[in-house]
Parts: structure tokens; C-alpha cells; sequence
């Protein structure tokens, strides 16, 4: 018995019956009612039931496997882009508050969605280490931001840095999408993408400042065209300017900038 788990509960069909094993043991030692609920299972399943079952586990241990691989990656070309001859660098890394943000990520690591999203998490991490720019507590931010936007999000993002006052006609033509009905879906999810970054502090609507930084009231107008004919203000309105505030600005520079690599990556040469 392992792991609280009977042996001769675990379905044990050709090989596959391995695979259930060790998938069911891993389990069961990482969750402890998991291990009984599994052997219960087990007891009660019949040999097309476990050959189902073995199938399920042979695909969630690969993808255990790739998400591991993912993470090992990711670190390998974090170490990479660091001059750790820097004893700030070195410090830095080593410190309780850096291994407290790779934790963080790592432990809410589900497999990246996207190869994107993963250098993303590579650039955050990796320009942590070289720079305080900002506080660990934004940087934490910033990682939550990866797990909880899309990559349209970030596409919209990246289309308003360095473009402040582009309107949100421009942005999406900017990022590749053609014309659609005010009444579509893509429209709708348009908007919602805006209403989300907006909400997030990532983005806003452009604004004068003063020579102190301070926000400066728009002009009351007399009167617009907007809306002429009856209809409402459009998803891809072409007045209103949009730009990044200052958190979105230091979230192109973490995650959206690729820190030169210090150590060449090679690929492993196969065995002559």
C-alpha cells in the first residue's frame, strides 16, 4: 500500500495499468482524500472503464510532463538574459523577495496558453532580477495580469504604447482586423476588451496634463456630431484618444521588453 492507495485497487490493464498507477499514487499523495476516492473508483470500474481511465491519465501525465517543461524552459532562459557577474543581480536574485515572485508563478502555472504568454512571463521575470523599476507587489500585478487577459488584450495594449491619443478605429485597424457590424460579436467583445483595460488601470482616455502632471478638465463642447443620425457611439469610435497610464507603461517594459542575452543558447548537438 502507498499512499493510502490498496494495490490490487488500482486497474491494472496491460500497461496502461502503470500509467493509471502512478497517476493515481501522484494523486493521492498530493491531495489525501484523493487517494480514496480514486480506489474507490478503481474497485468499481470494469476493464473498458479502465482502459477509458488509462487513456484519460496517459494524456494528463504528458501534459504534467510538457508543463514541466515549460517551466524548466522558462527558467533556463531567464538565467540566460542575467549577468550574474552583477552582485546586485546575484543579490537580487537570491533574495527572499525575488524566489517569493518565481514561487508565485510557478505555483500558478497551469501550462502557458500561448508560447506569447509565456515569454511574457520569461520578460517579467527576467527584468525583475536586472531592474527595480517598480515594486514586487506591481511586478505580482503584472503576473496576474498574464493569467487573466487575453493575448487580444495585449495586442491592443502594445498598439497604444508610443501612439497616445490613437482612437479606438485606429487601434483596430493597427492590429489587424477588419470591418464589422456595430451589432456583432467582435464588436461586442470589443468593447468589453476596453471596458477591461480600462477598469484594470492599464489604459484611459487621452488627457492633457499641466507642467505639475496634473490632469487638465476637457472643454465642455457645444454640441457633437457623434451620434448624428440617431445611433449610438460606436465600439471603433474615431475621436476619442486612448493612451497607457503609468502602470500600463511599466507593463510594456517588463513584459514586453526581451532583456539581451548574457549566455549564448545552443541546441544539444545529437550523438555523432
Amino acid at each position: 500500500m502507498k499512499d493510502g492507495i490498496p494495490p490490487e485497487n488500482l486497474p491494472e490493464p496491460s500497461k496502461g495499468g502503470k500509467v493509471a498507477r502512478g497517476a493515481i499514487q501522484t494523486l493521492g499523495g498530493a491531495v489525501p482524500f484523493a487517494g480514496g476516492l480514486f480506489s474507490a473508483f478503481a474497485g468499481a470500474w470494469g476493464e473498458k472503464e479502465q482502459e477509458k481511465a488509462n487513456q484519460f491519465f496517459e494524456h494528463w501525465i504528458q501534459m504534467l510532463k510538457d508543463e514541466l517543461k515549460e517551466k524548466e524552459q522558462t527558467i533556463v532562459e531567464i538565467m540566460a538574459r542575467l549577468d550574474l557577474q552583477d552582485e546586485k543581480i546575484t543579490e537580487r536574485v537570491e533574495s527572499s523577495q525575488y524566489q517569493s515572485l518565481i514561487r508565485k508563478t510557478f505555483r500558478e502555472w497551469s501550462g502557458a496558453e500561448s508560447e506569447e504568454k509565456r515569454v511574457y512571463i520569461r520578460n517579467i521575470l527576467s527584468n525583475a532580477a536586472a531592474a527595480s523599476l517598480t515594486d514586487d507587489d506591481v511586478v505580482r500585478m503584472f503576473i496576474d495580469w498574464i493569467n487573466q487577459y487575453s493575448e487580444l488584450h495585449f495586442q491592443v495594449i502594445a498598439a497604444i504604447y508610443n501612439t497616445d491619443g490613437i482612437s479606438r478605429g485606429e487601434i483596430w485597424r493597427k492590429i489587424g482586423k477588419g470591418e464589422v457590424r456595430e451589432d456583432s460579436a467582435e464588436a461586442d467583445l470589443y468593447k468589453l476588451l476596453f471596458r477591461d483595460l480600462s477598469t484594470g488601470g492599464i489604459v484611459r482616455q487621452h488627457r492633457e496634463t499641466d507642467y505639475y502632471g496634473n490632469f487638465v478638465k476637457k472643454p465642455k463642447s457645444r454640441g457633437s456630431s457623434r451620434g448624428g443620425g440617431g445611433t449610438l457611439k460606436s465600439a471603433f469610435d474615431e475621436e476619442d484618444g486612448y493612451e497607457l497610464t503609468a502602470l500600463g507603461q511599466q507593463f510594456i517594459h517588463y513584459a514586453m521588453t526581451d532583456l539581451p542575452l548574457k549566455i549564448e543558447m545552443k541546441e544539444p548537438q545529437p550523438d555523432a
